[in-house]
């Protein structure tokens, strides 16, 4: 990999770095202080140009979402900061908030003045005590300071920031149920058309962005949007749909490694030099069986794919749902693809909303099954009802309002088609008399630990 120099952590190991006197130090506040003067569209080219994509999971480009605020819409409009973070594997976010949070209030500060907002909302899940206190200081710090509050610098432009808990639900990472929640009602996606953009917080225009995504969008203010595009992979010119995968951005590695953490490389670095050069291997010795690319919603990698890039588009072409917030869990040769599956079967049946009847239904039916497989009573065609589920579940089929059943879905289909043999092993194994079994049988409720 060429040399790259960390932005976006580059302050976390200084002394005090969550202090407004130390992010001043390094140059902080500059960029806010220039924007001020700026004209709004201006701010929005910049961004635009630069080709930053939504880190929180959909990649969406962050400067064309903001244009699609109405033009001519008098106010109020809100900006919502997602810092739910609710994805297994997944704590870039929390380092930037614990560690450097001025860095990510600049970030909203900009891109609230951009978008014409003049209160953001902070979305922060309720387990994350240290971030909303050190997020707090820093609000406060800002007050004091005259970056926050009326007439801002003497600009005319006046800006609160409010902090707002959620009550750890993985389903509030979604931006409409994220929406529900600050409005104070149960967290159910809504429906769209509209679009958060015409009618979100309190039915008026609203953006919502990811934590590491308004922090990239203060180093674009400081250093460029050719700063930003010299990092990463270039759009494919022969696929349309393809944006590119520009700039910096944080891979966050746990599981079977020796050096699990959060790491900052450009878009594009693949599987293998994450864990390799990163997280100095797989620990203890062992091989790498599977590696899921961006938290478990984003279905798995297998051993022979560990040169998949880790970009907006490369895990599209192995088979999985996408990059996602690009937090690999790496799984050694001797942990049970069964135990991944069920382990990942119970989460998402436990955090889905219940609005939806496919993803409600689905995801409850895949972990009776893979408790009846677990507990020693599986069949084979247990194998062919589970990967049904996963194709016909989920906002990409056409069956839900959100896209969490997608994410329930993706490690039921990869694990069952990367790894069919294991499951058929490990059926045969422990029901040796009643794999065959086609007729139906009765609904194993219990939880097999």
């Amino acid at each position: 990999m060429a040399e790259f120099e960390p932005v976006l952590l580059a302050n976390i190991n200084r002394p005090n770095s969550f202090t407004r006197k130390e992010y001043e130090a390094t140059g902080g506040y500059q960029s806010w202080k220039k924007v001020l003067s700026m004209d709004r569209n201006d701010v929005i080219d910049i961004v635009k140009s630069s080709n930053l994509r939504g880190r929180g999971g959909a990649g969406f480009p962050t400067g064309l979402k903001w244009t699609f605020l109405p033009k001519d819409h008098p106010g109020p409009i809100y900006f919502c900061l997602n810092a739910d973070e609710s994805e297994p594997g997944t704590f870039n976010n929390r380092i930037l908030m614990e560690q450097d949070p001025h860095q990510v209030l600049e970030g909203l500060m900009i891109s609230s003045y951009a978008t014409r907002t003049s209160t953001a909302y902070i979305y922060l899940r309720y387990e994350y005590p240290g971030c909303n206190k050190r997020l707090q200081d820093a609000i406060d710090e800002c007050y004091a300071a005259g970056y926050l509050g009326d007439n801002i610098q003497g600009s005319g432009y006046s800006l609160n920031i409010y902090i707002h808990q959620g009550a750890a639900a993985y389903i509030c990472g979604e931006e409409t149920g994220l929406i529900e929640s600050i409005e104070g009602k149960r967290a159910w996606p809504r429906i769209k058309p509209p679009f958060p953009a015409i009618e979100g917080v309190f039915r008026k225009p609203t953006v919502v962005n990811n934590v590491e995504t308004v922090a990239c969008v203060k180093h674009i203010l400081d250093r460029g949007a050719d700063w930003f595009k010299s990092m990463g992979v270039p759009a494919d010119p022969n696929n349309p749909r393809d944006a590119g995968s520009y700039g910096p951005k944080l891979y966050c590695l746990s599981g079977h490694v020796e050096k699990p953490g959060c790491y900052e490389a450009p878009l594009g670095l693949t599987a293998r030099q994450l864990i390799e050069d990163f997280g100095g291997g797989c620990w203890k010795g062992r091989s790498v069986k599977a590696v899921i690319p961006g938290g478990i919603s984003m279905g798995l990698l297998g051993p022979d794919e560990l040169d998949c890039p880790l970009d907006f588009a490369g895990p599209g072409k192995y088979g999985c749902l996408g990059l996602g917030t690009a937090a690999a869990v790496v799984i050694d040769d001797q942990t049970s693809i069964v135990d991944f599956l069920h382990n990942s079967a119970r989460f998402f049946a436990h955090e889905s909303c219940g609005q939806c009847t496919p993803c409600r239904e689905g995801t409850s039916w895949a972990l009776k099954m893979l408790n009846r497989i677990k507990a020693g009573r599986g069949r084979l065609k247990d194998l062919d009802l589970l990967a049904e589920i996963g194709d016909t579940i989920g906002i990409i089929p056409g069956t839900t309002i959100c896209g969490l059943s997608d994410g329930a879905a993706w490690p039921i289909k990869n694990a069952i088609k990367k790894f069919r043999g294991e499951f058929e092993h490990y059926i045969k194994r422990t029901n040796p008399d009643g794999y065959m079994v086609t007729d139906p049988v009765p609904v194993f409720e219990t939880t097999a630990h």
